[in-house]
């Protein structure tokens, strides 16, 4: 339920403005759109950093730094490469948290272990991390709004806990 009729962006950035926290994102499945979210708010520049879309595994480790073995271990849709595009993004930016999103939008490039609709979403912020693991079962454009929308969630309990 949104309180007073604002949305998760809004309800975010305020959050993070009252704190004086500051967020950058590191992006792959919804290819910007989390970052496009964030800054719908007018004012996110004070605590919103920037962001990074590594739509490619070359991106995820020549920009973010996530590690081969990751990637090959585990994929580029898995908890690992999540968390680490999320200490990437904290890093890169020097910003209290770090919030990133990696998933199988579709139609194409699911598997029977990894479906499309597939999506990590990760946290990191002083000392601690936050990772879920979601499954939708949309369309292309329905996952990345979807997958946005999880991440704004995770950001806001982690800002509410």
């Amino acid at each position: 339920m949104e309180e007073e009729g604002k949305g998760l962006e809004e309800r975010t950035g305020a959050l993070l403005s009252q704190r004086g926290w500051s967020l950058a994102v590191a992006e792959s499945c919804t290819g910007g759109l989390l970052g496009h979210r964030i800054t719908n708010v007018p004012g996110s520049s004070t605590y919103f950093q920037g962001g990074i879309i590594s739509y490619s595994n070359d991106a995820k480790e020549e920009i973010l730094a996530v590690a081969h073995e990751t990637l090959l271990e585990h994929g580029a849709v898995s908890q690992e490469t999540a968390l680490a595009m999320a200490h990437a993004a904290r890093r890169l930016f020097g910003t209290d948290i770090g919030l990133s999103v990696t998933g199988i939008a579709g139609p194409t490039g699911g598997t029977v272990e990894k479906p499309v609709g597939l999506v990590y979403i990760a946290l990191a912020a002083d000392g601690m991390a936050l990772s879920e693991k979601h499954l939708w079962t949309g369309d292309r454009a329905h996952n990345k709004q979807q997958s946005a929308e999880a991440a704004l969630r995770l950001l806001l309990k982690y800002l509410t806990r």
